[in-house]
């Protein structure tokens, strides 16, 4: 009996997977959206099966062009809609998360004969994946990584170059480790050891494979939050004094708010979303740590007093969370930088507006592209003469990181024998301690 349902489970979990890479690849919905649609491929499934069914999407959102190759010497022409996507899940499956061939030809099958649209192709399915799954696994890894697609490929080769890119496209073929933000600095290695993570350099501990975060030894009293070690720095990098009053812009879901306000500042966390800053609320409650929530458009809202400090991780592309939604490219494509660019800009001198004489500014996006970071930087330095860039300078941050004009600039393949990291760019500014007056020698132009 236990086996039976265990099996139908795995059914299930690979027909809702199906159901989302046919989402995000036909319909270009992202998962996030699927995954919260009340009505979605997900809605009526158990936790453990939601959790098998996103990372079987997951997986094959990363290696779509891996499975495509694999089945290209058994096809003359792919099947239409969801009948590919279950192909594709299939494969992945199998090679990727070493999935029984059997099990998994036997629930594609079923699954496609099951669908009214789709069951004329569950016989092609079933020869297909009998032969394809009989490929070598040598053959499998040695295929190359999955591209990111023109839009996004071309500027970073412009970038960064082409073996850079390369590189990239492997770290986001490995997927993210977990990485946690522990509340209290000083109790990293007695938290690292109750969990068994590593401490990397940068202070962020990370475990290595699945865990289920809720479950995990001091989740329920707030000892530690998920964040990426990248996502970690801009609020290192601000490094606000205890008892400064810090402004985190753009702030929900609230990891950085959380380290402001660990760090004894105090703090005011503004967000647009009011979903998303409940999440925030729901953190800062499980945590024990405190700030001042407000919901409101960061371009209309006005502060009733200068901040010493702002923190500002600005709407982006999130090019560089590409190995954690593996998704992204399929949903999004250039035309995002036309509104993008301008409001974070638009974001950055409001900012420099909040600040008291001589405050500090960090200005970060999860993003791959220079537009939306070294390019900006050269650009808020043109419209605003009051500001300066303070080189950053950070505890256990790799030297290769630093940018010619001051700032971070941290890439998925960095850190690659530790797992690497997101995608970002930060920078620091300093506002004058005399505003109007002439910028000082040797700041950054």
């Amino acid at each position: 009996m236990a086996e039976a349902q265990a099996g139908s489970r795995g059914r299930a979990a690979r027909a809702a997977a199906s159901r989302l890479v046919l989402g995000v690849i036909g319909a270009r919905i992202p998962l996030s959206e699927q995954i919260a649609a009340p009505e979605g491929a997900l809605a009526p499934l158990a936790p453990a099966t939601r959790a098998h069914a996103q990372r079987l999407a997951l997986a094959t959102l990363r290696h779509l062009s891996g499975a495509d190759r694999t089945l290209a010497p058994f096809l003359k022409r792919p099947p239409e809609g969801l009948a590919r996507a279950a192909l594709r899940v299939a494969v992945v499956e199998h090679f990727a998360e070493g999935a029984p061939a059997h099990a998994v030809v036997n629930d594609t099958v079923a699954n496609l004969r099951a669908d009214r649209r789709a069951a004329r192709f569950a016989g092609l399915a079933n020869a297909v994946l009998r032969r394809a799954l009989a490929t070598p696994a040598e053959t499998w890894a040695a295929l190359p990584p999955e591209r990111l697609p023109g839009w996004l490929r071309k500027p970073l080769v412009a970038a960064w170059g082409a073996a850079a890119v390369t590189a990239i496209e492997t770290a986001h073929a490995d997927g993210a480790p977990l990485d946690l933000t522990p509340r209290a600095p000083g109790s990293a290695a007695a938290l690292a050891a109750q969990l068994q993570a590593r401490i990397l350099p940068t202070g962020s501990l990370r475990l290595d494979g699945r865990a289920q975060v809720s479950a995990l030894a001091g989740y329920a009293e707030g000892a530690f939050w998920v964040q990426d070690a990248a996502a970690a720095l801009p609020a290192q990098l601000l490094a606000p004094e205890p008892g400064a009053r810090v402004l985190d812009l753009c702030a929900a879901p609230g990891g950085k708010t959380l380290q402001l306000a660990a760090a004894g500042a105090q703090v005011t966390a503004l967000d647009i979303s009011a979903t998303r800053m409940a999440r925030l609320s729901e953190n800062l409650a499980r945590t024990g740590l405190s700030a001042d929530l407000v919901t409101a458009d960061a371009l209309d809202w006005q502060p009733n007093a200068p901040f010493d400090a702002i923190l500002l991780d600005a709407p982006c592309t999130a090019t560089g969370t590409i190995r954690r939604h593996p998704d992204l490219p399929h949903v999004r494509d250039a035309r995002a930088l036309d509104s993008l660019v301008p409001l974070q800009a638009a974001l950055i001198d409001r900012a420099t507006g909040f600040l008291r004489p001589g405050g500090r500014l960090v200005f970060a996006t999860c993003s791959l592209l220079p537009a939306e970071g070294e390019h900006q930087t050269t650009a808020a330095l043109h419209r605003n003469p009051d500001l300066r860039v303070v080189p950053a300078a950070l505890p256990g941050a790799d030297p290769a990181w630093s940018s010619p004009d001051g700032g971070l600039r941290l890439r998925p393949d960095h850190w690659a024998g530790l797992g690497g990291l997101d995608g970002f760019y930060m920078v620091c500014f300093q506002r004058s301690a005399h505003p109007g007056a002439p910028p000082a020698p040797g700041s950054a132009s």
